[in-house]
């Protein structure tokens, strides 16, 4: 357990990123350090997501399940959103009256959505400036009041910048960079490392494949940033447990079966509309609907924009931001058509509803009224990753008079959308469910699995999909069916407080978010202490990606991804829910659906609708970068990770833009060396020329790894030795290299793999040497 290393580098730097990967307990090595404050009488703060506040509100409740409770943790936990808030309430704490400034640990549970770092955002029409959540933590919690100490637990802290590493850095030296600079034992400043390292990565990045290796980014990077990371990172993943590790005591991870990918038509019914015809009638859509802006008179431009002391627009401009706005709406429609006909539809009805209503207004001002277009709202069928888009979020109150527009011309745009719309609706509105090829192939999917259970009784199976509506869609079409063909019962969650579902409780019992959860997992979840009077349990969870992130439902082994998420990191966080150290499943199953076309004509079909929308995005913003991280990836590389997802599962720190803090550092082996001291005393009366012997293998050919020592410690070329003055070599029986000086963690890495579990000689390898060595 990392404890140890946390606390110590919590007491020297003030801040530590926990980067284990999904499922390796993050939460339970946090309240180990949690303990280890409040025991000192420290005040400690937790901010996470709100959708994971009963993961750590738990543990600080006199609650019949929380296996803590002799511990009596009195942490407050608080939301990510409540940074935004200046005044209301949050599960008993009153926001306008906490003491911000008065914690002196701050634990921040799914640390990278603080990866952007700072921002101030005003309104067009709005002369009071707004931090973002970050300057907020920064400047009122952090900064303000007592010392605080900062521990960030994410199993993706980089997502395709370094700078999101040291943005998440900056908030535990409080942005004080001379200060941190001090405590570092590096030649440069912190700013100037991650400065040449993203230099470095971003060379690295346009090298050909065959030469885009880790390896090679490590050798390009400095020491000083190795420093950095070894300093105020702990990162281990489930292949580093598995290889380096003895899992015996807390369990092995199941065993995963070949993902299964299902490409579905669109309709059983040959002579409807298919995939292909959709994808062409999107890719006339103008969508002029969300860029009103466009349309405003140049004598009448003035009145519109925002512009500060000095003459200068500032900011994301209006007609920027819709711009965005446009591309990001008619991203959305590509995602609800792969995800179902019905959310689909949905989508169409309420953007010809929209259309209807803005030709309405346009009517009226033809007839003289004075009329405006102002902020759509947007909350409504988008996914979680979405809705977070700061697109959304902001944004001006700003209306627009029609009477300053060539409405005419906007008016054309708007009768060219709708007329199409209106075609597409009648085509798709006839795909009722029992049509809907994907529909009743996943009835057919989840019957096969209840008939033949992968584990030995276990019929339970997780149904996922970005949306709420296609949730809905599923639970309507499938629950009952289910519940009267087999028995089964199922649940409906998709982020709200209750869930719904065909098992009735007890009286005076709600089927809440987690009951749901407890009936549907009741050994993970504690269901025989939590629910002892309720009998049974669901076995057929539709959901979506509010459940994606910290929850363990581990009883159940087959996971469908009804949609595939345009992010693939999604996808491997859905199938952590399952996929976790420990389980009681010896294999667990992933099932992905496609539409059923071929991936280079599928990600074509996309790109051909997207471009026109992000041309006119990248055109108009000039330094205003609309696209998010995730949308700006490589188009050859995003096609490798959709590629393998149909095949394989990938750990989500291999799918992760291929930065993994694994591969950076060395502190997991310091908190080995640590233990070693602990058990056997110091090191210091160890003699030098010690060796050991261990069998050969296809990692390991025949030979030997030297470590030697340089005695004139001021040779370090280009700071590229992790370990100078030291330096370890493996050569192989014929001379060559296997491991050069700069791929330490590689080397270290084998040698703890040979030695795994294994406290006495391996006599069968040792007695040949000493005989050689007899033999002179």
């Amino acid at each position: 357990m990392p404890l140890l290393g946390i606390i110590n580098k919590l007491e020297r730097y003030n801040g530590c990123i926990l980067a284990d990967s999904v499922g390796l307990g993050k939460t339970f090595t946090a309240i180990s350090v949690i303990k280890y404050y409040e025991l000192r009488n420290k005040s400690v703060l937790v901010l996470c997501p709100k959708k994971l506040y009963q993961n750590w509100s738990n543990y600080r409740n006199n609650y019949k399940n929380n296996p803590l409770h002799s511990d009596r943790l009195r942490y407050d936990v608080l939301y990510h959103t409540d940074l935004g808030r200046l005044s209301g309430e949050n599960n008993g704490i009153d926001l306008g009256k906490i003491n911000w400034g008065n914690y002196d640990l701050v634990v921040i549970d799914e640390s990278h959505n603080f990866r952007n770092g700072g921002k101030i955002s005003t309104d067009a029409d709005d002369l009071n400036p707004r931090k973002n959540r970050y300057l907020r933590l920064l400047d009122d919690v952090i900064r303000s009041g007592v010392k605080t100490k900062v521990l960030m637990l994410s199993a993706t802290p980089v997502n395709n910048r370094f700078n999101d590493l040291k943005n998440q850095l900056e908030l535990a030296y409080e942005g004080n960079v001379e200060a941190f600079d001090k405590l570092l034992n590096t030649e440069r400043s912190i700013d100037d490392i991650f400065r040449q390292a993203q230099f470095e990565y971003n060379r690295w990045s346009k090298l050909p494949e065959a030469e885009r290796t880790t390896e090679a980014l490590l050798q390009s990077l400095s020491f000083d940033f190795f420093e950095v990371l070894d300093s105020v990172t702990i990162a281990r993943s489930r292949r580093h447990i598995e290889q380096y590790y003895d899992t015996t005591e807390i369990g092995s991870f199941p065993e995963r079966l070949p993902v299964l990918s299902h490409r579905t038509q669109l309709t059983l019914d040959t002579d409807l509309i298919d995939y292909n015809q959709i994808y062409t009638l999107l890719s006339d859509l103008n969508l002029a609907i969300y860029t009103p802006s466009d349309f405003i008179l140049k004598s009448r431009m003035d009145k519109y924009l925002t512009v500060d002391d000095e003459g200068n627009v500032s900011g994301l401009s209006r007609s920027g931001r819709e711009l965005g706005i446009r591309r990001l709406m008619c991203i959305n429609m590509l995602k609800r058509l792969e995800s179902s006909i019905y959310s689909f539809r949905l989508t169409v009805k309420r953007l010809v509803a929209l259309l209807s209503a803005t030709l309405t207004k346009i009517e009226q001002v033809e007839d003289g009224e004075a009329i405006g277009v102002g902020q759509y709202d947007f909350n409504e069928g988008f996914d979680i990753d979405d809705l977070n888009d700061e697109l959304l979020i902001g944004g001006g109150k700003t209306t627009i008079d029609l009477r300053d527009m060539d409405y005419l011309g906007w008016k054309n745009h708007l009768l060219t959308d709708l007329q199409l719309l209106q075609t597409l609706l009648h085509k798709v509105a006839q795909i009722t469910p029992d049509k809907d090829a994907k529909l009743q192939h996943l009835l057919s999917d989840i019957e096969q699995k209840i008939a033949q259970p992968i584990n030995a009784g276990n019929k339970k199976v997780i149904v996922f999909t970005a949306f709420s509506d296609t949730a809905e869609y599923l639970y309507d079409a499938l629950s009952q069916t289910l519940y009267d063909r087999h028995g089964l019962h199922s649940v409906l969650i998709t982020g709200g407080i209750d869930a719904c579902s065909t098992m009735k409780l007890p009286q005076r019992n709600k089927m809440t978010f987690d009951t749901a959860l407890t009936l549907f997992s009741p050994r993970s979840k504690d269901k025989d202490t939590l629910l002892p009077n309720v009998s049974g349990e669901i076995d057929i969870l539709i959901a979506t990606d509010c459940i994606s992130e910290g929850q363990n439902l581990q009883d159940c082994d087959y996971l469908i991804n009804y949609d595939i998420h345009w992010n693939p990191v999604r996808i491997i966080q859905r199938f952590g829910r399952i996929d976790r150290i420990g389980s009681h499943n010896s294999c667990i199953q992933m099932v992905n659906y496609w539409p059923n076309i071929q991936l280079d004509e599928y990600i074509n079909l996309k790109a051909r609708v997207e471009n026109r929308m992000k041309v006119s995005v990248m055109t108009s913003t000039g330094d205003d970068n609309l696209l998010s991280n995730d949308e700006q990836g490589d188009p050859e590389y995003r096609h490798k990770q959709l590629e393998r997802l149909q095949t394989e599962v990938v750990d989500l720190e291999e799918m992760n833009t291929s930065i993994s803090i694994l591969d950076l550092g060395l502190n997991e082996f310091r908190l080995d060396l640590l233990d070693y001291i602990k058990r056997h005393g110091d090191l210091e009366q160890t003699p030098f020329g010690l060796h050991a012997v261990v069998p050969s293998s296809e990692k390991m050919p025949p030979g030997v790894i030297y470590i030697l020592k340089n005695n004139n410690q001021g040779v370090n070329i280009d700071l590229k030795n992790q370990l100078h003055p030291f330096y370890m070599v493996y050569l192989t029986r014929e001379g060559d290299v296997h491991c050069d000086h700069l791929s330490v963690k590689r080397l270290l890495d084998l040698m703890r793999w040979a030695c795994r579990g294994q406290s006495a000689p391996f006599i069968g390898a040792v007695s040949p040497v000493q005989q050689r060595n007899e033999r002179g």
